[in-house]
C-alpha cells in the first residue's frame, strides 16, 4: 500500500504540478497575464455576478400575447380567405375570445366551400427541423349549424411559444450586446423563461427597460374624419382605434388600424440630432419593400398626418409635406441622447413577439462586489490559518504533511474551477473555506487509524499501511453521503447556490486525492528516508488513548433531550413565523449605502411609508452606514414588484448608493419553496438507499432519523434567531445533512468493524467502545470545521452570515447526532437480537457492563 512505482509518482507529482499551474493565474492581475506569452496558461475563476457586481434576470413570456395574437391573426386569415373565395363567401359574426375565433357562414349551401376555404387552419404545421413531427395548431368545431369555431390547441400554443421564446432569445441577445456589455449571458430557462447574466452592469434600470420593451415599431394614418374629443365622448369610427402619446398628461390621437408599415421592414436606425434645432432624434432606413410601401403611402396622403407607434403609444404624428420616396426618415419626440440611443438599439434588435415580464431580479454593484471578495479573502486566510495551525498541534509532523496535502487542495479547487471556466461566488468561496475544514477529515480518519493499529502492537510501517487501508472504506463512504445532497443542490439550486455546490462537490472531490494518494506519497517518501521507530509525537493530545465514555448508558436521556427540542422546535415552526426571505415569499430586498455619514433609519422608514408600498422594514447592516429594506409582496403581481423598485430608488437615490437590489416576484418563489422541499426529500432518500446498500437497513433507517433530527434542529434554531431563511439557509441545511451523515457514516463503519471482529459482545458495549475508538476523528473533525466556519461567521461578511451560523450549528448538532442519536438507534432496532436487556447487564471479561 505504501509503494508506489516510479511510474506512479510520476503521474501524482505531474497531477499536482499541473492543478498548481492552472490555479498561478488566479494570482496575478490580468493587465499582467496578458504580457506573458500565449502557451502559459492564463485562464483565471470566472466572477459571480455577487463579487464582480451586475444584473441577473429571470424574464417571463406572455402566453396570453402569444394566443391574442394568434386569434387576431386566424381572423384576418378568415376575412381574406372568405373574401378572396370564387365564388365569394357571405358570412357574418367574426369574432374571437378566450382561444376560440368563430365565423358563422349566412348561406347554408356554402358551408362545404367555406370548410374547404379555411382547411389551412388546421393543417398540420412542422415542428422544426430536428424535432421532427408535426402540430397541429388550430382545430374545427361545426358541431352547431352555420357556425364554423376555431381553437387553439395545447400543442398549438406550446409550438407558438417554444418558436416565439427561441426568437425572443435572439432579439433579447442583440439588445444586450447593443449595450456594450461584456461576456453577457442569455439563455433559455424552461419552457418560457429567458436568463439575462451581464456582468459590471452599471445601470441595471436602463437593462430592465430595455428588455421589458416589445418595441413593436408601426407606421399608421391619423383619422383626420372625426375630432379625437367626439370619438372619447362618442365612438370611434369603424377601422380606427385610440392611442395615447408618451407625453406627461398623454395625448389622446385618433389612429387608423391598418398598418403603413411595421419595424419588421427596418434594415437601420441610429441616434443622431436633428441639423435644424439640435435635438435628438432616431433616424431610419427601411428595405426594399418598407420603402415601396412607405413611399406610396405618403405620396397618397400628402398634407395629412401619420403616426409613429411603438407598443401602443404614439411617438410622434407629424404631417406629411410630400412624398418620402427614399425609405429614409426621422423619428423625433422630446428625447434625451440616451432614450434616442435606447430607442434606436430596440428597433435595431427587433420586435419581441410577446411582451417579457421581470419575474426575478438580482443586482450587486461594485462596490459591494470587491467587498465581497475581500471579506472572502479574509475569511479564507484566517480559516486556514487555524486550521493548519490546529493540525500541527494535533499531529506533530504528519500535521505538517496534512497541511501540504491541504494546500495542494485548495490549488486543486481553484485550478479545477479555472479549467472548468465555473463561476465562483460568494458562497462559493464559502463553500471553498468549508472543505479546507472537512479535507483533514480524511487526514485525521487515517492518522486516528494509525495511532490505532500502532497502540495495538504494529510496526510503524505495519501500522501506518494497515492505517490507510482501513480508512479507505470509511472515507469513501462518508464522502459519497456528503456528495449526493451536493449533486441534488447543484441540480435544484439557482445563482450563487449552484456555484456553493460546484465548489463543495469539487472539493469532495479533490479531497479524496489529496488526503488519501497525495498523503500517503508524502508519508512513503518519509518513511523512506527518515526510517523512524516511533510515529511523531503531537505538542497537545486532545482525546488520551483509551477513553472508556460510558455513552450507551445515558441514551435514554439524550433520546428524551432530542425529542423534547425536536418536538419544541416543530411547535415553534408552526406557531411561530420563520424569517423567510424573498427566496419563499417574494418581495424586494435592498442593500443601500449613506453616501455621508450614517445612515437615518427613522428617516427612510418614515419617507418609504409613505410611498404607499405594503409592508417595509428598513434595518442596520453591517456598518452603521449600511441599511438593509425588506419591502412586501406587491398585490398586483410581477410589474408591481420593479414599480416598487423605481419608487425606492427615486426617494432614496440622491442620499444613497444602491449596492444590492434583490426582487422575486411570486411565480419564482412559490417554485423556490417547492424546489427546496423536493431537494430534502430527494437528498435524504438518495442517502438512505447508499447506507441500506453498504450497510443493513437499522444503519440506513438510524442515519436518516439522526440526519431529520439535524434538520429539525437548525430549523428551529432559524426560529429561535429569527435569522433570514433564504436558499442560502436552504444550501446550508443540505450541506448539513451530507456532513452530519459524514459523521455518522464513520461512527457506523466502526460499529460494522467490530460486529465482526466481536461477535458475543452485547451490542450497548460494542458501540460503547466504537464511539470511544473513533472519538478523537469525531472531536478533531468537528474542530477543525468549526474554527473555518467561525473564521467565515466573524469575517466573512453579512450577505452570507445566517448561511454561515446555520452552518456552525449544524456541524455541532451534527457531531452530537453522530454519536447519542445514531448509534443508540442500533439498540432500539435490535441490530443483534441477542443483546436483550438481560445481555446489557451480563459480566464481560469479569467486569459489569454500564449500559
Amino acid at each position: 500500500m505504501l509503494y508506489f512505482s516510479r511510474l506512479k509518482m510520476i503521474l501524482i507529482w505531474l497531477a499536482v504540478a499541473a492543478t498548481v499551474v492552472l490555479a498561478a493565474p488566479n494570482l496575478f492581475p490580468a493587465s499582467t497575464l496578458a504580457q506573458l506569452p500565449n502557451w502559459v496558461p492564463k485562464r483565471q475563476m470566472t466572477l459571480g455576478l455577487d463579487l464582480q457586481g451586475g444584473s441577473h434576470i429571470l424574464l417571463q413570456m406572455n402566453q396570453n400575447d402569444l394566443i391574442k395574437d394568434r386569434l387576431e391573426t386566424s381572423r384576418d386569415e378568415i376575412r381574406t380567405l372568405l373574401r378572396d373565395a370564387n365564388p365569394k363567401i357571405n358570412y357574418t359574426g367574426l369574432s374571437g375570445s378566450g382561444r376560440t375565433v368563430q365565423v358563422r357562414i349566412t348561406d347554408p349551401s356554402q358551408l362545404d366551400a367555406a370548410k374547404k376555404v379555411l382547411k389551412p387552419l388546421t393543417d398540420p404545421v412542422a415542428a422544426g427541423l430536428f424535432t421532427g413531427g408535426s402540430v397541429q395548431e388550430m382545430t374545427l368545431d361545426d358541431s352547431e349549424p352555420g357556425l364554423l369555431k376555431f381553437t387553439v390547441t395545447d400543442a398549438g400554443i406550446k409550438y407558438r411559444t417554444s418558436t416565439a421564446l427561441t426568437q425572443s432569445i435572439e432579439v433579447v441577445e442583440r439588445r444586450v450586446n447593443e449595450l456594450g456589455t461584456t461576456e453577457p449571458i442569455v439563455q433559455r430557462q424552461g419552457d418560457d423563461r429567458i436568463l439575462v447574466q451581464v456582468p459590471g452592469l452599471q445601470d441595471p434600470q436602463r437593462l430592465k427597460e430595455i428588455l421589458g420593451q416589445t418595441a413593436k415599431l408601426t407606421f399608421q394614418m391619423v383619422d383626420q374624419s372625426m375630432p379625437v374629443q367626439d370619438a372619447l365622448n362618442g365612438r370611434p369610427p369603424a377601422g380606427s382605434s385610440i392611442l395615447y402619446s408618451q407625453d406627461d398628461p398623454p395625448v389622446p390621437y385618433l389612429i387608423e388600424n391598418r398598418v403603413i408599415v411595421s419595424g419588421e421592414n427596418l434594415v437601420d436606425a441610429q441616434a443622431t440630432y436633428n441639423s435644424q434645432n439640435n435635438e435628438p432624434v432616431v433616424s431610419f432606413r427601411f428595405d426594399s419593400k418598407g420603402a415601396t410601401r412607405f413611399g406610396q403611402a405618403t405620396a397618397q396622403n400628402v398634407g395629412k398626418l401619420f403616426a409613429i407607434i411603438l407598443d401602443n403609444q404614439v411617438i410622434s404624428a407629424p404631417q406629411i409635406r410630400e412624398p418620402i420616396l427614399g425609405g429614409t426618415g426621422q423619428i423625433s419626440g422630446n428625447f434625451t441622447a440616451q432614450s434616442a440611443n435606447d430607442l434606436a438599439v430596440l428597433l435595431r434588435a427587433g420586435a419581441l413577439p410577446a411582451t417579457l415580464t421581470v419575474i426575478e431580479e438580482r443586482t450587486v454593484g461594485p462596490g459591494l462586489g470587491q467587498d465581497s471578495i475581500h471579506a472572502g479573502k479574509v475569511a479564507g486566510i484566517i480559516g486556514s490559518i487555524l486550521v493548519v495551525a490546529f493540525m500541527f498541534v494535533a499531529y506533530g509532523f504528519l500535521g505538517f504533511l496534512a497541511n501540504i496535502a491541504l494546500a495542494v487542495h485548495v490549488a486543486m479547487i481553484v485550478g479545477l474551477l479555472s479549467l472548468l471556466g465555473a463561476t465562483l461566488t460568494l458562497p462559493g468561496i464559502a463553500g471553498i473555506v468549508l472543505t479546507i475544514g472537512m479535507a483533514v477529515d480524511s487526514n485525521v480518519l487515517i492518522y486516528e487509524r494509525i495511532r490505532e493499529e500502532r497502540r495495538a502492537g504494529r510496526s510503524v510501517i505495519q501500522a501506518i499501511d494497515t492505517g490507510f487501508t482501513k480508512a479507505l472504506a470509511t472515507i469513501v463512504d462518508s464522502n459519497v453521503t456528503s456528495l449526493i445532497a451536493t449533486v441534488v443542490l447543484f441540480y435544484l439550486g439557482t445563482g450563487p447556490v449552484k456555484g456553493f455546490a460546484i465548489t463543495y462537490a469539487i472539493g469532495i472531490l479533490t479531497t479524496v486525492f489529496t488526503a488519501f494518494t497525495f498523503t500517503r506519497l508524502l508519508v512513503s517518501i518519509w518513511l523512506r528516508r527518515a526510517r523512524p521507530k516511533e510515529l511523531p509525537r503531537a505538542p497537545v493530545t486532545f482525546i488520551p488513548p483509551g477513553t472508556k465514555i460510558p455513552f450507551m448508558g445515558i441514551r435514554r436521556w439524550t433520546f428524551a433531550l432530542s425529542s423534547l427540542l425536536s418536538i419544541l422546535s416543530v411547535v415553534l415552526f408552526m406557531t411561530v413565523d420563520i424569517n423567510y426571505g424573498i427566496d419563499f415569499k417574494g418581495g424586494s430586498l435592498i442593500e443601500v449605502q449613506s453616501k455621508s455619514g450614517n445612515a437615518d433609519l427613522a428617516d427612510i422608514r418614515g419617507r418609504l411609508t409613505e410611498l404607499n408600498i405594503g409592508e417595509v422594514q428598513v434595518q442596520q447592516f453591517g456598518e452603521p452606514n449600511d441599511v438593509l429594506i425588506r419591502v412586501g409582496t406587491q398585490e398586483g403581481g410581477e410589474n408591481a414588484e420593479q414599480t416598487v423598485i423605481d419608487k425606492v430608488r427615486g426617494e432614496l437615490q440622491d442620499q444613497y448608493d444602491f449596492r444590492r437590489v434583490e426582487v422575486v416576484g411570486p411565480t419564482v418563489s412559490g417554485e423556490l419553496a417547492k424546489q427546496g422541499t423536493i431537494a430534502m426529500l430527494i437528498a435524504l432518500l438518495g442517502i438512505l438507499v447508499y447506507v441500506w446498500f453498504r450497510f443493513e437497513w437499522q444503519f440506513a433507517v438510524g442515519a436518516i432519523i439522526a440526519t431529520v433530527h439535524d434538520v429539525v434542529m437548525t430549523i428551529g434554531f432559524f426560529v429561535i434567531t429569527g435569522l433570514e431563511f433564504n436558499q442560502s439557509s436552504l444550501a446550508a441545511i443540505l450541506t448539513i445533512i451530507g456532513y452530519s451523515l459524514n459523521d455518522t457514516i464513520v461512527v457506523y463503519d466502526r460499529v460494522r468493524e467490530d460486529l465482526r471482529k466481536y461477535k458475543k459482545m452485547p451490542l450497548p458495549q460494542l458501540l460503547n467502545n466504537a464511539i470511544n475508538e473513533t472519538l478523537s476523528r469525531t472531536t478533531l473533525t468537528s474542530v477543525t470545521t468549526i474554527l473555518a466556519l467561525l473564521a467565515l461567521v466573524l469575517f466573512g461578511g453579512e450577505v452570507i452570515r445566517s448561511f454561515t451560523m446555520a452552518m456552525l450549528f449544524g456541524v455541532v448538532f451534527g457531531t452530537y447526532s453522530s454519536i447519542f442519536i445514531a448509534a443508540p438507534l442500533l439498540i432500539l432496532f435490535k441490530l443483534r437480537p441477542q443483546a436483550t436487556a438481560a445481555d446489557e447487564e451480563k459480566p464481560v471479561n469479569g467486569k459489569a457492563v454500564a449500559t
